[in-house]
């Protein structure tokens, strides 16, 4: 893992075509800005944990259900 100190207004650069700007810090939090190609996806870290949870519980019940009775597909 990186560790990098950055101030307001500073950037990070990730390959070429990704910039991460400090917008502002304020105590604990700060404010980022995330410059990225939109075929890029971005999460915040919680809610990426809960779309994998979420396809995790989907692929679980997929598991159980027989697919020998299905309807067939028009």
């Amino acid at each position: 893992m990186l560790v990098l100190t950055r101030k307001p207004r500073q950037q990070i650069m990730i390959g070429d075509n990704i910039v991460i700007n400090v917008v502002e810090v304020q105590g604990e939090n700060v404010r980022i800005a995330i410059d990225a190609p939109k075929d890029i996806k971005i999460y915040r870290g919680e809610i990426y944990r809960a779309i994998q949870e979420e396809n995790q519980r989907a692929a679980a019940q997929l598991g159980s259900v027989d697919l020998h009775n299905a309807l067939p597909l028009k």
